[in-house]
């Protein structure tokens, strides 16, 4: 058992589907549980996907909780057509798995979130790959865990290059600006994995052909979930190279901040509904000589040191399942 304790909030699409995978199979974290949260897909959608995913990897003792449907500004959720595009109508690349033979848990996902925080302090991670709603909506509703929570790491934002929703904004952040904003000054510690270093990390099809070749069940299921990405990113004309490793190299990260450089800022983010920046992650102007900024946000990455362990950690998972 590991003394660190894991929490992924996902909204489980292709690259999230990665990200449940590395956690999984790396020795230096427990994963003690998944939040759902709408994005790639419909909140139920995206909690089944979690729930299919973990009894595809023998990991039917992980719960998985439901987060927040929508966002904090708004009634409803509508699923973007990119996000078809790109994950698949069932956001897991067409890819047919059994259902689960587990529920959800009775308990939401804001309150796994403040009693994990509560139990395990400074030795609990949570990745939030998806919209920061839950996050939020945790913090709101019990301010001091922003004062025991180890880390999180989060996969989006965007502080060097374009985003991929508009030129402000990452999607992530997009489904939620002003969740992000609170997250940012909550005084969490944070790391942010944005755009800046998934762009750069990328995964092929020679990759997804060691998976198959292993002929266990995981291993041509994740192949298939990832070569939909992969041609869906060459199709629309995301990256003819291959796919990023948006999610799982969040996770990668949590667990060993030394696959990225970073630099240390506080963080806002724009959530007015009429500015042309919605979205946008940016240094506060307000806050740039205060001392002990709260936010590392990473700027380049060891591409080529971070694959081989994905890999490694990946392959190894799969020849068993």
């Amino acid at each position: 058992m590991a003394k660190r304790k894991m929490i992924l909030d996902l909204d489980t699409g292709v690259d999230d589907s990665l990200a449940i995978a590395y956690a999984l199979a790396d020795p230096e974290v427990d994963l003690i549980g998944i939040v759902s949260s709408y994005g790639n897909n419909l909140l139920d959608v995206c909690a089944e996907n979690s729930l299919k995913l973990l009894e595809l990897l023998g990991h039917t003792d992980i719960p998985v909780f439901k987060g927040l449907p929508h966002s904090s500004t708004s009634d409803h959720f509508n699923v973007m057509q990119v996000s078809k595009d790109i994950h698949g109508n069932n956001g897991i690349g067409e890819v047919e798995l059994p259902a689960p033979q587990r529920s959800l848990e009775e308990e939401s996902g804001v309150d796994f979130y403040i009693d994990a925080a509560h139990k395990y302090g400074k030795d609990l991670i949570i990745i939030p790959t998806g919209p920061m709603t839950n996050l939020a909506a945790a913090l709101k509703k019990d301010p001091e865990i922003a004062h025991l929570i180890g880390n999180v790491t989060f996969m989006g934002g965007a502080l060097t290059v374009d985003g991929n929703v508009t030129p402000a904004a990452e999607a992530n952040i997009n489904q939620d600006a002003k969740a992000a904003d609170e997250v940012f000054k909550s005084g969490l510690p944070l790391t942010m994995v944005g755009l800046d270093v998934t762009l750069r990390t990328l995964l092929t099809k020679k990759e997804t052909q060691q998976w198959r070749d292993l002929g266990t069940k995981a291993g041509k299921a994740y192949a298939d979930i990832t070569d939909f990405y992969i041609d869906a990113y060459y199709n629309l004309d995301i990256d003819k190279r291959g796919c990023a490793l948006h999610d799982p190299l969040a996770v990668g990260v949590g667990i060993d901040p030394s696959f990225v450089k970073t630099i240390s800022l506080f963080m806002r983010c724009e959530y007015d509904p009429d500015s042309p920046f919605y979205g946008r992650t940016v240094g506060d102007n307000a806050k740039l000589n205060d001392p002990n900024p709260n936010v590392k946000i990473a700027v380049n990455v060891d591409k080529e040191r971070y694959l081989k362990v994905f890999m490694d950690h990946l392959t190894n998972l799969f020849k068993e399942h």
